[in-house]
């Protein structure tokens, strides 16, 4: 899976197997014995960066107890993962660029996707907002847009403090306090 990872998020999802099973330095059966094949390892890919995406928000709201405070650490965590060396964007984007109408790639991309939209549908309907769906549709839109813009402007940190003060003006405009 750590080659798996590594190469994917890298190189993209046309990485070959070939090169996977050289990376992990195991036998074509050990791969084959484990996932069916490339849509399987691909899919196990997207589940294992689906989980550690939610494994840090998570994180990152651990000790935050004010709703609208939780959402802000949101973007906290995207300032973490745009700093992380080897950043290439967002991981379910590019396979779903890459996907070609492939099922196996597009249900997973959708999987993280539908997840997204419930975690902030969640988080905005805890605060109290006026309309907490538009709030959640306005936290998605920043939170892809932070992370679009810091893979093609090659940019650091920066961008996630930006997308947080628009997170913070988006929950002012839903009249939810936020405390700066």
């Amino acid at each position: 899976m750590a080659a798996s990872d590594e190469l994917f998020y890298r190189d993209g999802l046309h990485a070959g197997v070939e090169k996977v099973i050289e990376k992990a330095g195991v036998a074509k059966g050990s791969l084959y014995y484990n996932f069916s094949g490339k849509d399987d390892l691909i899919t196990a890919y997207l589940d294992a960066r689906h989980d550690a995406w939610f494994a840090r928000v998570t994180a990152s709201m651990k000790d935050v107890d004010d709703p609208a405070e939780r959402i802000l650490a949101v973007f906290d965590a995207i300032g973490d993962y745009i700093g992380v060396r080897g950043f290439r964007g967002s991981e379910f984007v590019n396979a779903a660029a890459e996907a070609r109408d492939n099922d196996a790639v597009m249900k997973a991309a959708k999987k993280f996707r539908k997840s997204l939209r419930q975690f902030f549908n969640d988080l905005a309907a805890q605060t109290g907002a006026n309309d907490p769906v538009a709030l959640a549709d306005q936290l998605i839109i920043l939170h892809d847009g932070a992370i679009a813009t810091a893979q093609m402007d090659k940019t650091s940190r920066s961008v996630a403090v930006t997308a947080k003060q628009m997170a913070r003006l988006a929950l002012n405009a839903a009249g939810v306090q936020t405390s700066a």
